[in-house]
């Protein structure tokens, strides 16, 4: 990335939010976006509650938190998982080729990722991407959208008039 990103990390885990559990999968989220120059605006750990998640959510995007919002969890089959249901209550466009690449790209590691319910979506000016909870499928599912990021945010800054050119040529 050589523009800097804002980014918030959401881990989604009523265990770890309850202190039960060490969340290691945000803590890895951070120091990658660190690595990358981008900068973490905001990075907190929210139960398995869809009302929480969707109000965090609106509330990031609309205050203009962060450029880019990861979900870390929530994804699975699981009762409790629904953090796909809470950011489509708050998404107003689809990005749907970013969790149909992170799923098709993990599957080449596990034939689990076909059990991710994960989507992505963007709220104003905000990209949001859930991803798997595991620390290991959030380091590889960063590696798939890292290069996609710093054009996401440009086109959503108004940065870029089409995908061939930028807003200052």
């Amino acid at each position: 990335m050589e523009k800097n990103i804002n980014v918030a990390v959401l881990t989604i885990s009523t265990r770890c939010s309850a202190g039960e559990r060490e969340d290691t999968s945000g803590p890895a989220v951070c120091e990658l976006v660190a690595g990358s120059r981008g900068t973490v605006s905001y990075y907190s750990v929210l139960p398995d509650e869809s009302d929480v998640i969707s109000m965090e959510l609106q509330r990031i995007c609309d205050r203009g938190i962060a450029d880019v919002v990861f979900t870390l969890g929530g994804t699975g089959l699981s009762f409790s998982d629904v953090t796909p249901e809470a950011t489509e209550r708050v998404i107003e466009k689809k990005v749907p080729g970013i969790s149909e690449t992170m799923r098709r790209m993990s599957l080449e590691k596990t034939p689990r990722a076909m059990l991710s319910r994960g989507i992505s979506g963007v709220r104003k000016h905000t990209l949001i991407i859930n991803m798997p909870g595991s620390e290991k499928a959030v380091r590889e599912s960063f590696a798939i959208v890292y290069d996609i990021l710093e054009h996401a945010v440009e086109l959503l800054r108004g940065e870029v008039e089409d995908c061939g050119r930028s807003a200052d040529e």
